[in-house]
């Protein structure tokens, strides 16, 4: 039988205060940590290709098809990964993820040229696949849905973070060239990647699949939130009359022209987050810095966007709005992006790049909370999978096409042209969503919205 909290008023807000605070000190920092590595091994290859490009024959072009290759098999796997980690259930299966991308990202130290470098990319994005939707899917099995954007905004502060942090890490580590008989970019890529075996087998002990786990909860605790979230799942349930689960829950998702339109906005800022963090020390290093110069500065605009993504988050918690709070970044960061065209000056170009990246990633939280309130229950697995994996079909196709207009036109500002039109449809199909009408699970309507 659930417990109630106490009677609704202050005595009550602290009630689920201190619950709330108890949940995200014990899963937000390890999970944060864990993204963090995550997303260091996917983008490390952007610093290793400073000089990697080099001792392997790398093209402009070939970089870029492996690049690409990553998020053709992170698609495949995408949706049947999320939809395991539903069966074996989330410790287990994030577990098993973080360790087998480990062992493949210190596997692809090892390339000798082209051909393996995109074998070892497509690895590395099966490895990976259905990480960062099965965290999305995880966070709402603890967290009701007045807390989520603040919430996913944490999360996903690691992917800036991990620039901010890991590019002068990577410099330096490129400073090992010789070391052991290895190059500096294999040095890179190996101490890159050991973390997330390390963080796999931690995963094992430290998170409970439900909060019916939660040790670190009192039963009264665990009670009430269980109760919370179920109340909240049945009333947005009673909502939809989707019902479908499993494959039944992939067919209907598929056909819902919601998931796609979420899908065709999310992939403006998917594409942006990866190939900025792919290509971006290239960038810079065009203006004649030298590796250690490149990754200092590349610091900067993923430094300004960690802070502002959780400023935006809490204020889109506050205000329980999501359109305009994800549309408006989208905006700025199309708008930067066809700016970058008028300037060849370092200085104005890394103020333009900063405010793309701020754009880009104060949309994440409101973005998945509005994905997450869209979808039905029954969807939810298969429908946060799928928004990721459509989203990174054209993340896949864009990596590899700015390497090819980079390398046809010599300029990247013209070969960042897609991002800035894919961005801009983005804003646009955000305002449209919003003429169709509140999500199934619009916080502004609910009366358990904190």
């Amino acid at each position: 039988m659930a417990i109630p909290p106490p009677t609704p008023g202050p005595e009550a807000a602290a009630f689920e205060g201190r619950i709330m605070r108890k949940v995200g000190l014990r899963l937000i920092p390890f999970l944060v940590l864990c993204y963090f590595i995550a997303y260091v091994d996917r983008v490390n290859v952007g610093f290793a290709a400073l000089t990697m490009n080099r001792d392997l024959g790398l093209s402009t072009a070939a970089f870029g098809l492996g690049g690409g290759l990553f998020f053709v098999a992170y698609v495949l796997f995408e949706v049947p990964s999320n939809l395991a980690m539903e069966r074996v259930g989330a410790r287990i299966w994030i577990a098993r993820i973080m360790i087998t991308w480990g062992l493949v990202g210190i596997g692809s130290a090892f390339v000798t040229g082209p051909v393996s470098f995109a074998v070892a990319r497509f690895f590395l994005g099966a490895a990976e696949a259905g990480f960062f939707p099965g965290v999305i899917l995880y966070l709402t099995y603890w967290f009701p849905k007045a807390y989520r954007a603040r919430i996913v905004a944490m999360f996903m502060v690691a992917i800036p973070l991990s620039s901010f942090f890991g590019s002068p890490l990577s410099a330096l580590l490129l400073t090992l060239d010789g070391a052991g008989s290895l190059h500096g970019w294999q040095w890179l890529l190996i101490a890159e990647a050991v973390p997330a075996v390390l963080l796999g087998l931690g995963a094992l002990a430290l998170l409970p699949s439900r909060p019916a786990e939660a040790t670190f909860l009192s039963r009264d605790e665990r009670v009430w939130l269980t109760d919370r979230l179920d109340t909240e799942r049945r009333a947005a349930e009673a909502a939809s009359p989707d019902h479908a689960h499993g494959l039944a829950a992939v067919r209907s998702v598929l056909t819902s022209g919601r998931l796609w339109i979420l899908a065709v906005i999310y992939a403006g800022s998917s594409a942006t987050s990866n190939t900025l963090s792919l290509w971006m020390p290239q960038i810079l290093k065009g203006f004649g810095l030298s590796n250690l110069e490149t990754g200092l500065l590349n610091m900067i605009p993923f430094g300004i966007a960690s802070v502002f993504m959780i400023v935006w988050g809490l204020r889109a918690d506050r205000s329980g709005e999501r359109i305009w709070s994800t549309a408006l970044p989208l905006g700025l960061t199309s708008v930067s992006f066809a700016l970058t065209l008028l300037t060849g000056s370092l200085w104005v170009t890394l103020v333009l790049l900063s405010l793309v990246l701020l754009g880009n990633y104060a949309i994440k939280g409101p973005f998945f909370a509005l994905a997450t309130e869209t979808l039905p229950p029954a969807q939810t697995a298969a429908g946060i999978a799928a928004i990721n994996t459509l989203a990174h079909l054209g993340t896949g196709a864009i990596t590899s096409l700015i390497g090819l207009l980079r390398e046809q036109t010599g300029s990247f500002p013209v070969a960042l042209l897609p991002l800035c039109a894919l961005t801009g449809l983005g804003c646009v199909m955000v305002f449209w969503l919003g003429r169709k009408g509140p999500p199934v699970g619009d916080i502004r309507s609910s009366p358990s919205a904190a």
